[in-house]
Order: structure tokens, then C-alpha cells, then sequence
């Protein structure tokens, strides 16, 4: 199991510690003589088989005499005792003895050896006996039908047992419990707790067999409401007295999270055994209780029990969880000295103890060690607890020497393997899975296209996802989650949708990722708030994954205000939601409120990360808050010990570049403590353009281009900056260079959402049906525009042509385009949103926000820098675009 230490919201350490040294200072005792041999009664030399005790009858064979009903007791009293004992095969071979002695058998023998037959799991010598019983006229006897009915249950023929049952003339209440415990056995709990019902219906009252066996299974099937009703049935029989009812009421309870009344049941019992003890410790365990489970662990030890097998597995598990390797290795110490070190289980939670505690000589020791013993059991816990350590090459060994050993993998191997993520070896593998017929398991498809998808490989995941033959919801979930990884946000929602037409009820994972793909830029505005609305619809909507998604989601869809209404009602927050409402109010252009969510995390003592710090830092440069910036950045590093990466190095070139700070940011530059990415070289030639600096332009360009040949941005930047500074035969230059390598500028688009479907412009657009309307719109406004008192700004008009021509450029850029459309199909008053993949010019952010006053609407612009709010003609931005 992965421990995400959840003991720390219920275990105080100093209980824990406390506890612990408690039960390294009780001095254990042990019974350290060996179990008894298994088998065994005294022969009488006087008499033909008297039992006088325990002892050897390893040559007691009986002799077949005159007297018939006298030899066929002795063959039946040595086959029950065989058969007690646990000699099952001496059983038999005395059976076939008798078979061939022509001595005739009776219900008690044929009874017997069918018992005997489904201990060894042989269905074909059973097959047989059930031939001679037909022979015999034996079959409607009603403990041989019973044993039939246990025989094929016991060896996975369960319709033949439940034919033999069917036709069985007389039934009693072992008939009826020996056929449940078959359906129970097989993994039939639905068909078990079915025929508990309709055995009391036909007037057949359970035993305490037969109720501990429903127990179990209403326990592994989750069924509370049922098995609380069996509960008041066995008060009612008078079976909550019995050990082994209270021990399955401790089970079900314990399995179904009410440790509680698992407690008073065990507080409740008159005799408790080994297995009482160890459901209490084990429920603890199960539920995350660490104290308790300890504290019954020593009440056991006070109490005299003898430490069995599953005790100790048990309590290994416990320090695996707890990380508590001193007491692991005392636990250990003491299976050695009781024998039980032998045994595949423990060593296998001794060795997955050992990997959680992170000492993985010892885990592999210990695995060495098991000669002729590793089971793939073994086998994988080594592999995962190499990776769960960082081994992910001596777990990809293991792995590839587990296949040359002959070991075969199962579908744990291949999840766990498959999380060690090198692109070649997956595709291995996936070759592998193929081969052994697991790529339709649920758990191994899984793992195999989240393998796929932690590699951006989301097609070979989806072809994956379509061959699994039962989805459950964590797969469903999982190539959602892919889809919104990618930014295939028509990808994740048809998953979601096909996933919902199932009938598949999606969990608090599947919303977080849905609404995590409604983020992306090219998603549909109100997709976000629709699965919002599905989620509060389905009770998941204060999930703190889903609230904290949507806190993202709608702070980069550009609706802060809802964004700060979700993080407001969040019962519990997570770091993703304040590093979110801090980059979100960054990005929107309230740089200040960013500041205020940071200073409330402080007061808090809310442990922050880098993030944390990119976001306040990008809300300084936003906001032209240089001082704070630089604060900020050195509290990150000599108060909270985070090394700054390079994009908290670009944020502070940026802080600095939009300042017009320029040498400032080339200082930044020169002392980082490694060679400058091209983002900060892009962030400083943007700058450089912005303020007219082609000697720092001509170097950022130079820089970025020996690093991205093929971007761009730095032939078009540089280009742009000649351009500016009317420098046209360098600019021709650069336009050259770009037509030699082959490099295409890309063009600027930007796309409006009207009426739940997407409308994309390209600067002088005449495609769009409405063309002639939305050219006409904007010649309206440029009268308005003119008599508002706008000028333009024809310095962003890049190219060697006359300053009319500049100036119809201008008017024709993809946002004037979007906005203009946006104004003609939608009601006055309403809200305009659109999103350009470029940055917008500067004559552009002029104009729009003369028109948010002209034509009294809120437009939002998200460029590919920020957000920009223009509302009654200003911008969020403050300029610092």
C-alpha cells in the first residue's frame, strides 16, 4: 500500500511514540515447542481400533477380515481420522484400498471421502465417487449429497454442486450452508446472500455456520444494511455468543468503516481467540486508527494470547504503515525465534515494510533469502518498493529478471512496473501484456495508458482505454484526465459524456479533471460552468480537488470573480486553490489582491512552494510593483529555503524588462546560476521591442534564435524592433534570413464564443458571412472613435508603407474584427470575451478601451500574456500590458 501519511490527521506522534515504547519494553513470550505432528490415534494391539489418544498410525492400516461390518468400521473410523488430521492422501489411497477389497461402503464412508476429495481440490477422483454413490444407491442420502455439493463447490464446479444440490430429495440446514459457503468461496457473494434469504423462506434456520458465512460475504461486498440485519437474526438465534459469529460481526464491521461497533461486539463477547484479537487490530489498521491498533496489540499480550501467523503479518503491516522500522525489527526478530519466519507472507510484509522504511539492502536480503520460495507475490513488492525509493532501474532489472526466472507476471506486476514510465520499455511491456491476454483487465489497462499518457501519447492511451472490457470508474477517469492533460478539451468532455450514457456514476476525480480540460484556452466558456453545475447536481462540488479545479478553471477562463466566490466557500483549501487565486488575480491584473491572498497565507503559516512565488512575483510585474518584486523573490529564498528556478528568474527579468529596466535584467541574466533558457531571452527581446532598444534586441534575438532556429517570435520581434526605429534595411534583412530558413510567422488570430459556438478572425478577414456587416460596424466606430479624441498609433504598423495604408492596418486587426462581431450578434449591455494567441498591440488596448466607455460593455481580452478587463475605459492592467 502507498502511504500519503493520512495517520497524521488521526495519530498524535507523541501517542504513537509512547505506545510503541510501551510494547518494545514488554518482554514477549513465546511457545517456542513445535505444533504437534497432525494425525494421529494409538492402536490397540488387542483390539482392532481403539483410540487411546494421540499417536502414530503410520502403519495402522486395518486388515480385511471375515466380518464385514466389522472391517467396514475400522476402515471408516482410520479414513475419519485420516481425514481429521489433515492426511487426506492416506485417506484416499485407504479408500482405494477399500474399493478394491469389493468390501461394501456406507453414507459415512462415501461422506468421508468426498471431504477428502475437496481438501485435495480433486474433481476427478470426486467425479468418481460420485459415480460408485450413484452405483451404491447412496446419492439420495443426505450427508452424501452434502458432501457432493462441498466437493464441487470446494473444487470450482459450482454448477455440477449446485445440480447435485437442486436434485437432492432432503435437505438439511449443512446442505443449504455447504452450498452458500461454495457460492461465497467461488467470489459469489451476490447468489450467497440470496440464498440465506430463500433457505429461511423454505423453513431452513441458519446455524452459526451458515450466519458467519453470509457475515463475510455481506463484509467483502460492502453490504452494511443487509448485515445488520443478519446481526439481529444471530442475536435472535442466540448465536452472538458464539467465537467464530462475533469474529465475521467484527470482520463486517471493521470492512464496512464502523470500527465502533466492531469494538462493542468484541467488548461484547463471552470467549475471544486468536482470530478475535487480530480482527480488532486488523480493523484498526484497515481504518487508519494507528493508536488503537497498537494499544490491542499490547491488551492481546497482557491478556496471555499466543502471537499467531496472521498477528504478526498483521502488526508488520502496521509498522509499514507507521514507517516504524525499530519495532519492524523486533517483530522480525520474534517470527524468527517462533518459526514463523518461513512463512511467503511474512516475509513478503517484511520485505514491503522494509522498502516503505526505505532500507532496501535489507528488503532485498530478505527477498535473496527466499530460495525457491519467490512467488510473483515477492517479485512485486521488490519491484515496487524499488520504485517507490527511486530504483526505477533496479526495478526495471528485477522485472526483466523475474521473466528470464520464469517467474509470470500477474496484473499487480504490470501496474506497479508500468508506473517506472520510460518511453521504450512501456512499449515492451504493453508487448508483454499483449502477450499474456492482460490488456483487458481493468487494472492493467489502466496502468497502461496512464503510462501512455504521462508520455503524451493520449492516441496509443485511447486505443488502450476502447479494448478494456470492463471500465470501472478509475479508468474512465484516468483517460479524461489524459484528454484534459493534452488540452483536448472535446476529447475529455465526449469521455465524460460516454462515460455518463453508461450509466458510470463519475467520482470527485473524474469532475476535477473535466472541468481541469474546461480550462484550456480553445474550451467553450460555458462548458466550465455546466460541469460545475453537474457536479454540484451529483453532491461533489465541495470535493477539495473539484473546488480547488474550479477555482483554476474559472480564474484562467477569465471569471476571476466567480473564481474568489468558489475559493471563499471552501471549507478546506489546498495549495493548487491559493497558488491558483494568487496567479489567477496576477494574471487579471489585480496584482494587489494577489498580494493580500499571499500575506493571508502567511498569516496562516500555509507551507507555499515555487509556484506560490511565481504568482506573486508575475503580480508585481503586472502591477509595475519593481521594489516588492525583488522582496518577494528574496523572501522565497533566505526565508522559506526555495532555489529559485529559471522561471522565477524569468518572472524577475520580466519585472524588470517592463519597468524598462533594462540593464537591470541583463544583471539578472548574467548571475543566474545557469545558462539563460529561451524564455528569458523571448521576455527581454519583447521588452527591448516595447522600448526601442535594438542593441540589447539585436543580442536577446541573436541568443534566442541559436537556441530556437525555427520560433519566430525572434525574427518577428527583432524585425519589429528595426521596424520601430525605422531601421527598414536591417528589418530586410531579418525578413530575409527568415524566407532562407524557412521560418513562418504566425499569424494572428482571435476567437469570440457567441451562442455556445466559436468564431475565429485572421487580420483583414473577409471569410466570415457577415463580413460586410462587421466592416461597416467598424467604420462606425471609427468616426466615434475620432470624435472621442483617438489618434492612431501608426509606430505599430510594421511595414515600409504610407501612413493612410497604416492606418486601415490598424482597423483590420483579428481583436477590432472579434470585438466588431461580438457587438452586432449580441444584446446591448452583455459582456464580451475573446482570446488572441498573440500580444495586443498597443493601438489595439487604446481602442478597446475607448469602446468598453462608447459602447458601455465589459470586454475581456486574454492575449497570450494576460488577462486585460476593460470596463468603463480603463484596463485591469494599468497600462503595464
Amino acid at each position: 500500500m502507498t502511504l500519503c501519511r493520512p495517520f497524521l490527521r488521526t495519530l498524535r506522534k507523541s501517542q504513537t511514540k509512547q505506545t510503541l515504547n510501551t510494547l518494545k519494553l514488554y518482554h514477549f513470550t513465546y511457545y517456542t515447542s513445535p505444533p504437534c505432528q497432525s494425525g494421529a490415534i494409538a492402536v490397540d494391539p488387542k483390539g482392532p481400533c481403539a483410540p487411546r489418544g494421540r499417536c502414530n498410525v503410520d502403519h495402522a492400516y486395518p486388515v480385511f477380515g471375515k466380518s464385514t461390518q466389522k472391517d467396514l468400521s475400522i476402515c471408516n473410523h482410520f479414513l475419519f481420522e485420516y481425514s481429521r488430521t489433515g492426511r487426506n492422501q492416506e485417506a484416499l489411497n485407504l479408500f482405494v484400498e477399500l474399493h478394491f477389497s469389493s468390501l461394501p461402503v456406507d453414507a459415512s464412508t462415501l461422506s468421508c471421502v468426498l471431504k477428502v476429495c475437496g481438501c485435495l481440490f480433486d474433481q476427478n477422483v470426486g467425479m468418481q465417487v460420485h459415480g460408485k454413490c450413484i452405483k451404491s444407491g447412496f446419492v439420495e442420502d443426505v450427508s452424501v449429497g452434502t458432501a457432493l455439493v462441498d466437493m464441487y463447490m470446494k473444487t470450482e464446479g459450482v454448477g455440477r454442486g449446485r445440480r447435485v444440490f437442486d436434485e437432492m430429495g432432503e435437505r438439511n440446514v449443512v446442505s443449504w450452508t455447504s452450498l452458500l459457503s461454495g457460492y461465497v468461496r467461488n467470489g459469489l457473494n451476490v447468489q450467497a446472500i440470496e440464498l440465506f434469504f430463500r433457505m429461511q423462506v423454505e423453513g431452513i434456520k441458519p446455524n452459526q455456520f451458515t450466519s458467519a458465512t453470509v457475515l463475510g460475504a455481506l463484509a467483502d461486498d460492502g453490504m452494511l444494511e443487509k448485515g445488520i440485519q443478519v446481526h439481529s437474526m444471530v442475536i435472535k438465534n442466540g448465536f452472538d455468543s458464539t467465537t467464530f459469529v462475533c469474529n465475521a460481526l467484527i470482520n463486517m464491521y471493521s470492512k464496512s468503516g464502523m470500527v465502533k461497533d466492531a469494538r462493542a461486539v468484541f467488548d461484547g463477547m463471552e470467549t475471544r481467540d486468536e482470530v478475535s484479537w487480530n480482527g480488532m487490530v486488523a480493523g484498526y489498521l484497515t481504518n487508519g486508527i494507528y493508536v488503537e491498533a497498537l494499544e490491542m496489540f499490547y491488551k492481546m499480550r497482557l491478556a496471555g494470547l499466543k502471537l499467531t501467523q496472521t498477528i504478526f503479518a498483521t502488526m508488520i503491516r502496521l509498522c509499514a504503515n507507521l514507517k516504524e522500522l525499530g519495532f519492524a525489527r523486533q517483530l522480525h526478530c520474534c517470527v524468527l525465534k517462533t518459526g514463523y519466519g518461513f512463512y511467503d507472507n511474512i516475509k513478503t510484509a517484511l520485505m514491503v515494510t522494509y522498502s516503505k522504511c526505505s532500507v532496501m539492502d535489507d528488503a532485498f536480503q530478505l527477498f535473496s533469502r527466499m530460495h525457491g520460495v519467490q512467488n510473483v507475490v515477492s517479485w512485486t513488492a521488490m519491484i515496487s518498493g524499488y520504485l517507490q525509493n527511486g530504483g526505477r532501474r533496479e526495478a526495471v532489472n528485477l522485472f526483466c529478471k523475474m521473466a528470464r526466472e520464469g517467474v509470470r507476471p500477474n496484473h499487480f506486476t504490470y501496474s506497479t512496473i508500468l508506473t517506472a514510465q520510460p518511453a521504450i520499455f512501456i512499449f515492451q511491456v504493453h508487448a508483454q501484456v499483449v502477450k499474456t491476454n492482460y490488456e483487458k483487465s481493468a487494472s492493467v489497462g489502466t496502468a497502461l495508458l496512464d503510462a501512455y499518457i504521462k508520455i503524451d501519447y493520449v492516441d496509443e492511451a485511447g486505443k488502450v482505454f476502447e479494448l478494456i472490457d470492463e471500465k470501472d470508474i478509475v479508468t474512465w477517469s484516468a483517460m479524461v484526465a489524459g484528454y484534459a492533460q493534452r488540452g483536448d478539451t472535446e476529447g475529455a468532455v465526449k469521455i465524460f459524456l460516454q462515460l455518463a450514457k453508461e450509466g458510470v456514476g463519475p467520482n470527485e476525480f473524474t469532475f476535477c479533471s473535466v472541468i481541469n480540460a474546461c480550462a484550456a484556452p480553445a474550451a467553450a466558456v460555458e462548458q466550465g460552468k455546466q460541469f460545475h453545475a453537474c457536479s454540484i447536481k451529483s453532491g461533489l462540488h465541495n470535493a477539495l480537488c473539484v473546488s480547488s479545479a474550479l477555482v483554476t478553471m474559472y480564474a484562467k477562463r477569465g471569471n476571476i470573480e466567480s473564481a474568489n466566490e468558489v475559493f471563499n466557500r471552501q471549507d478546506e483549501r489546498d495549495l493548487v486553490s491559493w497558488n491558483s487565486m494568487i496567479s489567477g488575480y496576477a494574471q487579471h491584473g489585480h496584482g494587489k489582491k494577489a498580494l493580500e491572498v499571499f500575506e493571508e497565507m502567511r498569516r496562516r503559516n500555509i507551507e507555499m512552494d515555487e509556484i506560490t512565488f511565481i504568482g506573486v512575483i508575475s503580480a508585481c510585474t503586472h502591477t509595475g510593483l519593481v521594489v516588492e518584486g525583488q522582496r518577494y523573490f528574496d523572501m522565497m529564498v533566505k526565508e522559506h529555503h526555495i532555489d529559485p528556478t529559471i522561471e522565477h528568474y524569468s518572472c524577475m527579468v520580466d519585472l524588470y524588462s517592463r519597468a524598462g529596466l533594462l540593464v537591470k535584467a541583463m544583471d539578472i541574466i548574467n548571475q543566474m546560476p545557469f545558462p539563460a533558457g529561451a524564455t528569458v531571452w523571448r521576455t527581454l527581446l519583447a521588452a527591448c521591442h516595447v522600448h526601442r532598444n535594438s542593441k540589447l534586441g539585436k543580442l536577446a534575438a541573436e541568443k534566442l534564435i541559436s537556441l530556437q532556429p525555427q520560433d519566430s517570435a525572434a525574427y518577428v520581434l527583432l524585425s519589429n524592433i528595426y521596424a520601430a526605429t525605422g531601421n527598414w534595411k536591417e528589418k530586410a534583412m531579418v525578413r530575409k534570413l527568415m524566407d532562407e530558413r524557412n521560418v513562418r510567422k504566425e499569424a494572428g488570430y482571435s476567437w469570440i464564443e457567441v451562442k455556445n459556438k466559436t468564431y475565429s478572425f485572421l487580420a483583414g478577414d473577409l471569410s466570415h458571412p457577415l463580413a460586410d456587416r462587421i466592416y461597416s460596424k467598424l467604420e462606425e466606430l471609427k468616426i466615434r472613435l475620432r470624435d472621442a479624441g483617438y489618434q492612431p498609433d501608426t509606430n505599430y504598423v510594421l511595414h515600409d508603407v504610407e501612413e493612410e495604408h497604416k492606418e486601415t492596418i490598424l482597423s483590420q486587426h483579428s481583436e477590432r474584427l472579434a470585438i466588431a462581431f461580438g457587438l452586432i450578434t449580441t444584446t446591448p449591455g452583455t459582456p464580451i470575451q475573446i482570446v488572441k494567441n498573440l500580444r495586443v498591440c498597443g493601438d489595439c488596448h487604446t481602442v478597446i478601451k475607448l469602446l468598453s466607455k462608447l459602447e458601455a460593455r465589459d470586454i475581456v481580452v486574454r492575449d497570450s500574456n494576460r488577462f486585460h478587463h476593460f470596463k468603463g475605459g480603463l484596463c485591469t492592467c494599468g497600462d503595464y500590458w
